[in-house]
């Protein structure tokens, strides 16, 4: 039966024999290739990515063979029972018996959890540890687990801890915190650029698997603590928080790993709100979280509202699903689609009178990242943004700050003083019919980072193609006007909005002036 196993391996690094073992494990998997890269290489593209829906036929037919990689494949990520004499070959068994990591199933070894290899920003070696089907497709491809169970789970490696992994601001740090740790990823993560790292969770059995990953993966132990939200760690502040909470909107806290048990949004909301008391000055806090759309407010004053004070604030929504595709996709993660016609149909009312109560059409999806700058006049943008970006993303985010501070203190006439140039990987793209004298519109896009493109006349394009840092935009301005025949001092009044809006975005960079 694959499901939430009854025991969990163990990786003491304060015992020196757990510790030497744990390595021990670690060299195995190494001198087998069990890495990111070696399952590329094994399995190939199109059966790596079958293991992320859940499918598993072209993996166990690219492992039938008797090499140590096919058979830690088989074992921990396939859930599938080995001979010893396999296990022998690619594991130290004895070693893997003692801490709990192989369990004995008869004639054959079986893993007690889900062992997934994932590569490292600088190209480290790492592996996540989860429940068992819990690293190839999420909750919703295990099979055999209760319900009561299923509550308890640890998810490993999905699409939304990439995603946080990615956006977060990777700047050395003194101490940082991971709120609900989960599988430890975020946490495996800061250790490399902070000090201290405390990892919360409010089910244990997601503290004791986090402390796995890091262990398994030769990171220093982490600080970890038990309960919801800021509790477990009082009135202490941190340089940096992440989380990946249990953001979705659902009538009840069934399933820990993704329904935080608070009403409607309240869970992301209270996080926010609470974050500033929990940042130091300058410290950063990014999140990913589910909000409401409800009829007769605008989901970005809802988001606005969320915003402690003293904080700045960048919150991009990246999807929006209606409440009946939003309960589709998560009565599918719980499995209830395989819980008979009335028991599915029963619990999807359910959601939808839950929406109905809150008068909620639509459920957006996306990141919120809190700045504590202290200041009167704080920065917030929220913003819809469902194209591609490039991650990783966490120097476009200091720099979206930046470009923040820059603004708030710079004057229109400051602003005409200031010298400009032309970010990196700008574009420009000309629209119109063809053979037309002059394009319709003209589009600057830009090629790194949140990849924006924005629509902009022949004089904001002219004005971003000359800019190269040894003008100032006022006298920049005044050129144009004599080439398009348009009173100078007509066109410096109206232009600075523009400008504004091409440094927020990141298409112009101020500069020092030349000399």
């Amino acid at each position: 039966m694959v499901g939430v196993s009854t025991h969990l391996p163990t990786a003491d690094a304060q015992d020196p024999e757990s510790h030497a073992r744990t390595a021990r494990l670690r060299e195995a998997l190494l001198a087998a290739a069990f890495t990111a890269d070696g399952l590329l290489e094994l399995l190939g593209a199109p059966a790596y990515a079958a293991l992320a829906r859940s499918e598993t036929v072209p993996a166990l037919r690219a492992t039938r063979g008797d090499s140590p990689l096919e058979t830690l494949v088989r074992l921990f990520l396939l859930q599938r029972p080995v001979e010893p004499r396999r296990a022998q070959a690619a594991l130290p068994v004895e070693d893997c018996l003692a801490d709990g990591w192989l369990v004995q199933d008869g004639d054959e070894l079986r893993a007690s959890v889900d062992v997934r290899p994932y590569g490292g920003p600088e190209g480290q070696d790492w592996w996540i540890v989860s429940d068992l089907g819990c690293a190839v497709g999420g909750a919703g491809g295990i099979r055999g687990a209760g319900e009561a169970d299923r509550a308890e789970l640890v998810l490993g490696v999905g699409g939304a801890s990439t995603t946080l992994a990615g956006i977060t601001v990777r700047r050395p740090v003194a101490k940082a915190l991971d709120l609900g740790t989960g599988s430890g990823i975020q946490a495996l993560h800061a250790a490399q650029h902070a000090t201290r790292v405390t990892a919360t969770d409010l089910n244990p059995r997601a503290l004791r698997i986090a402390a796995l990953t890091l262990a398994l993966s030769g990171a220093g132990a982490a600080d970890l603590r038990e309960g919801s939200l800021f509790e477990p760690v009082g009135d202490e502040t941190y340089d940096l928080i992440v989380s990946n909470p249990p953001f979705v909107i659902s009538p009840g806290a069934r399933l820990t790993y993704r329904d935080g048990g608070m009403g409607g949004d309240d869970l992301c909301r209270t996080l926010v709100q609470q974050a500033a008391a929990h940042l130091n000055d300058g410290g950063y806090c990014q999140l990913l979280a589910n909000w409401q759309h409800v009829a007769g407010e605008e989901w970005q004053d809802r988001l606005r509202s969320w915003v402690p004070r003293g904080c700045d604030a960048w919150i991009v929504q990246r999807e929006v699903q209606d409440i009946t595709q939003y309960a589709e996709l998560w009565l599918r993660d719980a499995g209830d689609h395989r819980a008979g016609d009335e028991t599915y149909a029963a619990r999807y009312d359910a959601w939808l009178d839950e929406f109905e109560a809150r008068k909620t059409h639509a459920i957006g999806f996306g990141w919120i990242t809190l700045r504590k700058s202290g200041s009167n006049a704080p920065s917030i943008t929220v913003e819809e943004w469902p194209h591609p970006v490039e991650q990783p993303l966490g120097e476009s985010v200091v720099a979206h700050f930046g470009r923040q501070d820059y603004l708030r203190v710079t004057d229109d006439a400051a602003l005409l003083a200031a010298h400009f140039r032309l970010a990196d990987g700008v574009v420009q793209e000309q629209v119109g019919l063809p053979g037309a004298e002059d394009p319709e519109h003209v589009v600057l896009r830009q090629n790194r980072g949140m990849r924006r493109a924005t629509k902009v006349d022949t004089v904001g394009a002219g004005f971003a193609g000359v800019c190269d840092g040894s003008l100032p935009a006022g006298r920049i301005l005044d050129a144009i006007a004599q080439l398009v025949g348009e009173d100078p001092v007509l066109l410096r009044d109206r232009t600075p909005a523009s400008i504004r809006m091409l440094v927020g975005q990141g298409f112009l960079e101020p500069v020092a002036a030349e000399g």
